[in-house]
């Protein structure tokens, strides 16, 4: 097969550029979602070694995701003036180097600083990459391609949560998050080599009054304002459920070491085989009710954990991750073909919402763990994916 639609002139499935621009963002993904996502399993530990509450004990990753989040309004933007690669590889570079100095670092609110900057480091991957796809890759090929690299994502946040969590049973949180650190110098180095240079970008001056429009023209779809409310219920959900499954299963009569609940995050397994199907479920059955189903399951997974037993609890684990990567995987390709004219914004204000809610929820969520236990948290979340019930419901063609 060729390299390129000879009617559209993008890159299709099958080609050599295709493989090699999935094998740079997945390559990207698994960098940039494991230098946010391996200080999760670590959380009580920081509260040991920091001596601050469970709560506060979530700011690292809250931190990072605020300002993924907020650097995700402008990352676009920039990159729409100095083009997709050149942000992406100077992002994982600065994500990586990041990540190694904060494995030096003795004092809290300097730790915190570096997770910040780590955060708006990973926003020049985050939006840009989905940007990439819609520009380079062929129409038909959009869904399975935001699919694979959210793989990619999937496999970065275990990766992160999986090594931190097994090495910090034999060694320091700061070997394990420097060990991280250089795993991800590397990544950044193969995906330099191998992502091909954009065919289809196009340049434009930084302009306040296009930066705008283009966020004006986005939030008057009314369907891509239920798109974004839904990416914050799905992230805010997700984020809070493995943020305090940790305190959860450390206490009786589970009492599991740090190596068993680092290894929980192989569910994400399930996440990774689910995100690519999206797309071919959607075309099957619309992406409205593939929307509804899943969220559907992940009120049900939550149910499942409610049940005193550790199969219980990864049984119902694997039903609400699957179910979350295959609705975030529906609802970031909707957007990128939703938002057609100002992609790069539409992705961005996406992703904004994406992540505001883990760094909202994650972290609130922390009083009502405090206060109310497992069982009040489980109530929140159920209620709340109600809540995105109701919008994936508003989302139906009328």
């Amino acid at each position: 097969m060729s390299d390129s639609n000879p009617t559209l002139g993008k890159v299709e499935y099958g080609s050599k550029s295709f493989l090699a621009i999935l094998c740079a963002l997945f390559l990207a993904g698994f960098a940039s979602f494991s230098s946010l996502y391996c200080v999760q399993p670590m959380m009580p530990i920081f509260a040991k070694f920091f001596a601050v509450s469970p709560t506060d004990s979530s700011f690292p990753l809250s931190f990072s995701t605020i300002a993924l989040a907020t650097g995700l309004l402008f990352t676009g933007l920039i990159s729409d003036r100095f083009g997709r690669k050149l942000i992406m590889v100077w992002a994982l570079f600065l994500a990586a180097c990041l990540l190694i100095f904060s494995a030096i670092l003795p004092s809290w609110h300097v730790f915190l600083a570096t997770r910040i900057l780590i955060g708006i480091a990973v926003s020049g991957v985050a939006a840009v990459a989905m940007t990439y796809i819609g520009e380079e890759i062929a129409e038909k090929d959009i869904g399975f391609s935001m699919g694979l690299y959210i793989s990619g994502t999937a496999i970065g946040g275990m990766g992160g949560r999986l090594i931190a969590g097994i090495l910090v049973d034999f060694i320091s949180w700061q070997s394990a998050t420097f060990i991280i650190g250089l795993i991800n110098l590397l990544i950044a180095i193969i995906f330099y080599k191998i992502l091909p240079q954009s065919q289809y970008f196009k340049a434009y001056p930084i302009q306040f009054s296009r930066f705008k429009q283009s966020f004006k023209k986005n939030l008057a779809d009314s369907k891509l304002r239920l798109l974004f409310a839904e990416g914050f219920i799905l992230m805010g959900c997700f984020v809070t459920i493995f943020n305090y499954l940790s305190y959860h299963l450390l206490e009786a009569p589970f009492t599991l070491s740090q190596t068993w609940i680092g290894l929980i995050s192989i569910v994400y397994l399930a996440g990774i085989y689910s995100s690519p199907r999206a797309a071919r479920w959607g075309q099957q059955f619309g992406r409205h009710r593939v929307l509804l189903f899943m969220l559907i399951s992940m009120i049900l997974g939550v149910l499942i954990m409610l049940i005193p037993s550790i199969w219980a609890i990864c049984l119902g684990l694997l039903l609400f991750t699957f179910s979350f990567f295959a609705a975030h995987s529906t609802a970031s390709s909707w957007v990128a073909v939703q938002s057609l004219q100002y992609r790069a914004v539409g992705s961005s204000l996406y992703l904004f919402s994406y992540y505001l809610g883990s760094s909202v929820m994650g972290s609130g969520s922390g009083l009502i763990w405090e206060n109310f236990g497992w069982l009040g948290l489980s109530t929140f979340i159920a209620v709340v994916l109600l809540l995105g019930l109701f919008f994936a419901w508003k989302l139906q063609p009328r």
